[in-house]
């Protein structure tokens, strides 16, 4: 296939996702997306009368003294968020053993949150990262950022494969002015990014999506395998026959998971695994429901 069959093929793909994400942000994640996601503050709507049960605190005693009766402040939310998906295109992220690989699965997400926060009334963004920030596009309202976003995931060819997340929050601490809402897409494959992702977790909503293969969870018997570290190139044989190397290699992948749910759960960044195999709807659903119980 040339680059002009590929390039077709891959806005094929685009339009589909594109379908396909719409409905999805509009039947399905309109609702969960609104009621788990709050604007950044109150602003003043109207005074009304003070009826038993309301807030001392919203008492306007300088309306009350005009008008003799108790006056409160009435608040509506500030709706509008500033949202920027942060999405890791190292080479890990090609890797997919059965229905998606990894980047094409953070497509999919990509699109299903940007259409559902522009459903809500929010500006989306994108940052697009390796080793380094290759593309940042700053919140925006409209549909036109969204589709971008899908497409420059896709089709995006980093000249360098390797990982940086820590990279990646440094660029957002230092880039975002005001309060967002972060969503970082990344099979997290990567260390000492701890830091810098704790401290935008202080300044700016969080939430991380961990794209994951089932075979890093299991590796099956299939004999001896080549295994090639696609950041790195770098390449080692593996008798996956051999009961105690699978044991091994799935302890391995356990224990690492399971660090990465504690860095999460102590920082309070939401997080939930997602398979590039199966229903990825489920997971997220359940993600901000959570999220909406605790806003209540």
């Amino acid at each position: 296939m040339d680059e002009e069959e590929r390039i077709e093929e891959m806005m094929k793909r685009v339009r589909r996702l594109e379908i396909r994400a719409r409905r999805l942000a509009h039947e399905v994640f309109t609702g969960d997306y609104h009621s788990s996601f709050r604007g950044q503050g109150l602003d003043f709507d109207e005074f009304r009368e003070y009826v038993p049960g309301d807030e001392i605190r919203f008492i306007d005693w300088n309306v009350t003294a005009r008008m003799r009766t108790p006056f409160i402040r009435k608040f509506r939310e500030e709706r509008e968020l500033s949202v920027i998906i942060a999405v890791d295109l190292s080479g890990s992220t090609d890797y997919g053993s059965e229905d998606l690989s990894k980047r094409e699965l953070a497509a999919e997400l990509a699109a299903l949150i940007g259409f559902s926060a522009r459903y809500n009334g929010d500006k989306v963004g994108l940052l697009l990262f390796t080793n380094e920030p290759i593309l940042y596009l700053p919140p925006a309202k409209g549909g036109k950022t969204v589709l971008r976003a899908v497409r420059e995931i896709l089709c995006a060819r980093p000249q360098n494969n390797q990982t940086s997340i820590a990279n990646a929050g440094k660029f957002l601490n230092k880039t975002l002015k005001r309060k967002g809402l972060v969503f970082l897409i990344s099979d997290f494959i990567d260390w000492g990014f701890e830091k810098p992702i704790a401290s935008l977790a202080r300044k700016h909503e969080l939430i991380a999506l961990q794209t994951i293969d089932p075979l890093e969870k299991e590796v099956p018997d299939v004999g001896k395998v080549h295994l090639r570290d696609p950041e790195t190139g770098h390449d080692i044989l593996v008798n996956t026959s051999n009961a105690n190397t699978r044991m091994g290699l799935s302890k391995l992948s356990r224990r690492y998971r399971e660090g990465l749910k504690d860095f999460f759960a102590k920082n309070a960044i939401d997080h939930t695994e997602i398979s590039t195999s199966g229903d990825y709807l489920t997971n997220l659903h359940q993600l901000f429901k959570r999220r909406s119980s605790r806003q209540r």
